[in-house]
């Protein structure tokens, strides 16, 4: 799907959905110490929320833009951090999912 943004256009693979919102509040509603790092849009990808848990497990879902993100984070009542600058912890570098990917 073509979109315009701003004087460029750019070709989104998805934009964000309720689901994906839903998919990070379920997150941060099932683990503890969790936080948000927000990721910039791309040209490729819209603007991003990545829910790191306390133990490093995380998940990478859209939010169409990062005042939803803030917003969102606000609601739940946890940190959000840009992430192109303060990085990622290092608990989510660690991490390895199970080998049955659950």
């Amino acid at each position: 799907m073509r979109v315009r943004r701003g004087d460029y256009q750019s070709l989104l693979d998805r934009e964000a959905t309720v689901d994906d919102l839903a998919a990070l509040r379920s997150f941060v509603a099932s683990r503890s110490g969790v936080e948000f790092y927000v990721e910039p849009e791309t040209a490729a990808t819209d603007t991003t929320a990545v829910a790191v848990a306390s133990d490093g497990e995380w998940i990478r879902r859209r939010v169409g833009s990062p005042a939803v993100a803030r917003k969102l984070a606000t609601e739940l009542g946890i940190p959000a951090y840009d992430a192109a600058i303060v990085g990622y912890p290092d608990a989510m570098r660690r991490y390895r999912r199970p080998e049955n990917g659950h």
